[in-house]
């Protein structure tokens, strides 16, 4: 495997493939010439053959929604999930935060907006087999408790006081997996706050 962002190189029975994947893919890859296991897409164009690669199936599957959306290919789609992963962009389209999208290169207010618009119908078809762990889609499953957690969390902060934007920087900071309960997130983004 050779890496370059937004191009690996991996070889698959003595064959390279070129596949390019979003920066949240690239820090999650194991060490050159390590084994390596992603689920991908395959775009054929006239002038080109191009290999998507994703580690997380949620990360594939918010990608082929995003390049549905008019304006928004490939490469746009690329740079959204470089700049957050699946969970990131559903509290995006959740909260309506036009702010976060603007933030990424290459999204404008008009293209922010209109993922809001388009993404909030489709948010279940990806959304679901992001918590199915094996891939398949369960009916019923869904990121909404996740999500409740995080919105539970900023929200609170927001009535101590923090700004919406900053309440959503100190939880992205101190979030990661384990945590189930929004007044855990709570207490770490104060903590961290505090040390800081």
């Amino acid at each position: 495997m050779h890496k370059q962002a937004p191009l690996i190189l991996v070889e698959v029975g003595g064959v390279g493939y070129e596949v390019q994947v979003p920066m949240t893919t690239l820090f999650q890859l194991p060490a050159l010439g390590a084994e390596v296991s992603l689920v991908t897409h395959f775009v054929v164009r006239e002038d080109a053959q191009l290999l998507y690669g994703f580690v997380e199936e949620a990360d594939r599957s918010l990608f082929r929604q995003l390049i549905k959306v008019s304006g928004v290919g490939p490469k746009l789609a690329l740079t959204i999930l470089s700049g957050m992963d699946a969970r990131s962009f559903a509290r995006c389209v959740q909260r309506d935060d036009v702010s976060s999208l603007v933030a990424l290169p290459g999204v404008g207010k008009k293209t922010a907006e209109r993922l809001l618009v388009e993404m909030r119908d489709k948010l279940n078809d990806w959304l679901v087999r992001q918590d199915a762990g094996d891939g398949e889609a369960e009916p019923g499953v869904a990121l909404t408790p996740y999500t409740d957690i995080v919105a539970d969390a900023e929200g609170a902060l927001v009535t101590l006081g923090y700004k919406p934007q900053e309440a959503s920087r100190m939880v992205a900071a101190v979030n990661d997996d384990s945590v189930v309960e929004s007044e855990e997130l709570i207490r770490r983004a104060l903590k961290a706050t505090v040390r800081a």
